[in-house]
């Protein structure tokens, strides 16, 4: 009697697609000196920013997420235009956000489906984030993102200044592990209940050694081990329960901080929760948070505003020819005026609470 063996792998999987190894597509899209030597200077400048060396304030603004390369070119270049205008008070961060979260599925950002069609051309979404996230240093613009999957910072972290870790991420042992390699400052966002443990102790984690699974330049599966990431943020997002950025919120997360020996440094996240996932709320939170400066709230150290050309935010998916040009795919965001002057407001309040 002859048995019959069962296939007991792969069962439900469709379809693989090889990638380039990390190292391959940083030689095919490779960063030049300078845009390397930006960098580096960048994560300096946020790295004396978050250990209270430096006055100015952190602003990370820019689109909820990259689907339209031409208007997010045109988008980066307002900003780099204003943030040379207010380097002095304000270190200004572009949103370049390629991976979104979903609570359930939908889109999940340029890197997973550059095409915006449900294609899912992985290995083309890694060539254009690469490849936008090069024209946005060439900008002198200081880049931001949310790492999503722990692959990912192989291919584009020499390319990142700054990094966020999700409400949905910050309690999870491998995005803790990751954030304890990345080479640049990062920041654990409050869970979306609105709790401060997760974040707080992702901060812990994030500091210390550790070892994990993950993948060499070439691509091949390693044990990882890191030394630690020091600069760490802790982001109020806000929660089910409602915001989280008043002063007593700041307070309470300033105490977590210094009990456990962390960094004081927290940013409010205008947009999200703290907003009601209203976008045109997001100004008032940010003036909230300005008058707490005002009132020498010095542990706050950062902002964040979602924004784009146009206000607002359209449905998606939808034929791609109908998409109106520089409004957001995902969440709503602020038009570039309000945004403008939300920037030159705050530069304002920094400049006589910090530098007067």
């Amino acid at each position: 009697m002859v048995c019959r063996v069962e296939q007991v792998t792969n069962l439900r999987i469709t379809d693989s697609v090889t990638l380039p190894s990390p190292v391959e597509l940083r030689g095919e899209i490779p960063r030049s000196t300078e845009q390397k030597a930006f960098v580096t200077q960048s994560r300096r400048e946020l790295h004396a920013l978050i250990h209270g060396e430096d006055k100015r304030l952190l602003a990370v603004v820019g689109p909820c997420s990259i689907h339209d390369l031409k208007s997010c070119r045109e988008y980066a270049e307002r900003f780099a235009k204003l943030s040379a205008e207010l380097k002095d008070r304000l270190l200004l961060v572009m949103r370049v956000y390629f991976e979104k979260p979903r609570t359930t599925v939908g889109w999940k950002g340029l890197i997973m489906d550059p095409k915006l069609n449900g294609t899912c051309d992985i290995p083309e979404g890694l060539r254009i984030a690469r490849g936008f996230l090069g024209e946005v240093l060439d900008l002198g613009i200081p880049t931001a993102t949310e790492l999503l999957d722990p692959i990912t910072p192989q291919f584009i972290s020499d390319s990142l200044c700054w990094a966020a870790i999700g409400a949905r991420t910050s309690e999870s042992q491998t995005h803790r592990q990751m954030a304890s390699g990345l080479s640049m400052p990062v920041g654990f966002k409050n869970a979306t209940a609105g709790d401060l443990k997760a974040a707080v102790n992702g901060i812990i984690a994030a500091t210390q050694s550790q070892t994990f699974l993950g993948i060499t330049e070439d691509g091949k599966a390693s044990a990882v081990t890191t030394g630690g990431n020091p600069d760490c943020q802790l982001i109020l997002r806000g929660g089910t329960d409602g915001p989280n950025y008043s002063a007593e919120n700041v307070e309470m997360a300033r105490s977590a901080l210094e009990t456990v020996k962390a960094p004081n440094s927290v940013m409010i996240d205008c947009s999200h929760a703290n907003s009601g996932k209203d976008p045109s709320r997001q100004p008032a939170v940010l003036d909230e948070v300005l008058r707490q400066i005002e009132n020498g709230a010095d542990c706050l150290h950062a902002v964040m505003i979602e924004s784009h050309l146009n206000a607002g935010n359209q449905s998606f998916p939808r034929p791609l020819d109908q998409l109106e040009y520089g409004v957001s795919v995902t969440d709503g965001c602020i038009d570039w005026s309000t945004t403008e002057a939300c920037l030159r407001r705050a530069a304002e309040v920094v400049d006589k609470a910090r530098f007067s």
